[in-house]
């Protein structure tokens, strides 16, 4: 069994030190499984899988999808 579930990646970029991207599993309990931590202008290329149904990103971010551009915490 594959990990590509959909091929679905996404883009983030901290516009901040101490970003956190947070990875939660798929099934029956939603559990937090990753956490990633991103300083200023570092950018990490995610893509959803078998086992991530689902991110949480905590801190000023730039956030890239298939479904768009959203900046996070933008105040």
């Amino acid at each position: 069994m594959g990990t590509n579930c959909n091929g679905e990646y996404f883009v983030v970029q901290a516009k901040e030190n101490g970003v956190q991207v947070i990875g939660l599993t798929r099934g029956q309990d939603t559990r937090f499984h990753h956490s990633e931590k991103l300083d200023k202008g570092e950018v990490m290329i995610a893509q959803f899988t078998e086992h991530t149904s689902a991110i949480k990103i905590r801190g000023k971010a730039k956030i890239l999808t298939s479904h768009g551009e959203i900046d996070a915490a933008n105040e």
